[in-house]
C-alpha cells in the first residue's frame, strides 16, 4: 500500500473507533497497534508497553497536574467573588463598563488557571447573572465571555502549553514565558472591541453606578492581591530562574492552599473535591497522551511523517502560504477533536517540517496555542460553547453566532504574532542572557 492508502486507512480507523464511544486514548492506542501489526515487522504490544511506560514517567510532565491542581483549588475557593468587587469599580468610566470584566477577569484567572474550561466556567459564575441582572445585552455577555475564556489556554500557566513542550520537546518554562504577550495582545483586542461596539451602541449600555473615589477603588482591589501575589510567585520564579516550570507548579499549589485557607473556604471536602477533580482531569489527559505517544511512534516506523514532511517540502510553501495552511487545518481538525488531542496528534508529524522550514519552535507553540483557541468556539466540539451551553441554555448555534467576533480577533492576533514574531519571541530570548 501507498502512504495516502495507510494513512486514509488509519484516519478511517480513527473515526470509526470514536464513533463507537470509545475513549480517545484507547482508540489512539488502537489505531496506533493497528498501524504497527499491519505496516511494520516491530511487535507492537513490547513497542506499546515501552512507550507509554517511557510518556507517563516523564519528569516533564510533572508540571501537569500540579498546575491543574493548582487551578481545581483555585476555583472552590471566594476567589471569583473578591475579582468581580475587585475589578468593578475600575471598569465603570470605560466605554462598555462592566462588560470588560469579563475580559480582564479571565485575563487574572488564566494566570492562576492553565484551563480554558475552568476559566470559563469559574468566570462565567460571576459575571454571567451579574452582568444580565443589571441590565447588560446578553448576547455581549456571553460572546465576551468565551471569547476571553480561552486566554486560560494562552496566557501561562497553560496546560496545553506543557502538552506541546513534551510532544515538541520544546521548553515549557520558555514556552510559558513567550505566551504572556500574546495573551495581553488578545486581551487588548477583545476589550477595543467592547470600547468600539459600546461607542456605537451607548443605548444599550446601562448607566454607571454611583462615581466612587480612588480611595474606595483602592480599597475594593485589595481582594486582588492574593491572586497577583500568586502570579507573580508562579511566573516570577520560573521568568528568573530560580525554578523550572515543575517547580513553579508546585509553588503554585502551595500559594492556592495558601489563599484557600485564608479565605476560609479549605475544608476536608473542598481538598478532597479539588484533588479528585485535578486527579479526573489528569488521568484522561495522560491516557491521551501515551496513546498519542504509542501512535507517533507507529507512524514513525511506518516512516508517515518523513514522506509527508518530504511532500510537504516538495510544494515549495513559502513560510506565510504553510502557516496559513496550518491555521485552515488546525480550524478544521478543532471542529472535531478537542485542543490537547490536535496537539498530541499532529506534532510528531507536524515538527519535521516545521524545522525543515526554519520556523522557530517556540513561536509555532504560540501559534498552536492560539489556532487550538480558535478551535475551542468553533462547533461542533467547542469546548467553551459547551461549558456555555450549560450554563445559559442557550442553542448552541445562537452562542457560535456569539462568539463569531472574537472568532475573528483571534485571527487578527495571529496574524500580528506572524508579522511581529518578535510579540512571542522577546522574552524567552531575554531568559537566556
Amino acid at each position: 500500500m501507498n502512504d495516502l492508502s495507510v494513512m486514509a486507512l488509519l484516519v478511517l480507523s480513527l473515526f470509526f473507533i470514536l464513533g463507537t464511544g470509545v475513549w480517545i486514548g484507547l482508540t489512539l492506542s488502537g489505531v496506533a497497534w493497528i498501524g504497527m501489526q499491519l505496516f511494520t515487522t516491530r511487535v507492537a504490544g513490547d513497542a506499546m508497553a515501552v512507550t507509554i511506560w517511557g510518556t507517563a514517567s516523564s519528569w516533564t510532565l510533572t508540571a501537569l497536574p500540579l498546575f491543574i491542581w493548582m487551578g481545581e483549588i483555585l476555583f472552590r475557593t471566594r476567589l471569583s467573588q473578591d475579582m468581580f468587587k475587585g475589578l468593578a469599580p475600575w471598569m465603570q468610566a470605560l466605554p462598555g463598563r462592566l462588560l470588560h470584566t469579563n475580559v480582564v477577569g479571565c485575563t487574572i484567572f488564566a494566570a492562576v488557571s492553565g484551563s480554558s474550561a475552568a476559566t470559563c466556567a469559574t468566570i462565567g459564575k460571576m459575571t454571567l447573572p451579574e452582568l444580565k441582572r443589571r441590565g447588560y445585552p446578553e448576547h455581549m455577555i456571553v460572546g465576551t465571555l468565551a471569547g476571553a475564556s480561552t486566554l486560560g489556554l494562552l496566557i501561562p500557566p497553560s496546560i496545553i502549553m506543557i502538552v506541546y513542550g513534551v510532544t515538541a520537546e520544546v521548553s515549557i518554562a520558555k514556552l510559558f514565558i513567550a505566551g504572556v504577550f500574546p495573551g495581553i495582545l488578545l486581551a487588548l483586542l477583545f476589550s477595543g472591541y467592547i470600547a468600539l461596539w459600546a461607542l456605537r451602541n451607548p443605548g444599550q449600555i446601562p448607566p454607571a453606578d454611583e462615581k466612587t473615589s480612588l480611595r474606595q477603588k483602592l480599597a475594593a482591589s485589595r481582594a486582588l492581591i492574593p491572586v497577583v501575589l500568586l502570579i507573580a510567585a508562579v511566573l516570577g520564579s520560573i521568568y528568573s530562574g530560580i525554578a523550572t516550570a515543575t517547580e513553579a507548579a508546585a509553588v503554585g499549589v502551595v500559594g492556592s492552599l495558601v489563599i484557600s485557607a485564608v479565605q476560609g473556604s479549605l475544608s476536608w471536602a473542598t481538598f478532597r473535591a479539588a484533588l479528585m477533580g485535578a486527579t479526573r482531569l489528569y488521568c484522561m489527559i495522560a491516557l491521551i497522551l501515551a496513546g498519542a505517544a504509542f501512535l507517533t511512534l507507529s507512524m514513525g516506523y511506518i516512516g508517515l511523517p518523513r514522506h509527508l514532511a518530504e511532500w510537504i517540502a516538495s510544494l515549495g510553501l513559502s513560510q506565510a502560504q504553510l502557516i496559513l495552511a496550518l491555521t485552515f487545518f488546525f480550524v478544521l481538525l478543532g471542529c472535531f477533536l478537542d485542543g490537547i488531542s490536535m496537539v498530541v496528534l499532529t506534532m510528531g508529524v507536524l515538527m519535521p517540517t516545521i524545522q525543515k522550514a526554519g520556523i522557530d519552535p517556540i513561536w509555532f507553540g504560540i501559534f498552536v496555542v492560539l489556532v487550538v483557541e480558535m478551535a475551542q468556539i468553533t462547533p461542533p466540539v467547542g469546548f467553551n460553547l459547551f461549558v456555555l451551553q450549560g450554563m445559559t441554555g442557550k442553542e448552541l448555534t445562537w452562542i457560535s453566532k456569539v462568539t463569531l467576533p472574537m472568532f475573528f480577533l483571534m485571527c487578527i492576533a495571529i496574524t500580528l504574532v506572524y508579522v511581529f514574531p518578535e510579540i512571542a519571541t522577546w522574552l524567552p530570548q531575554q531568559m537566556s542572557r
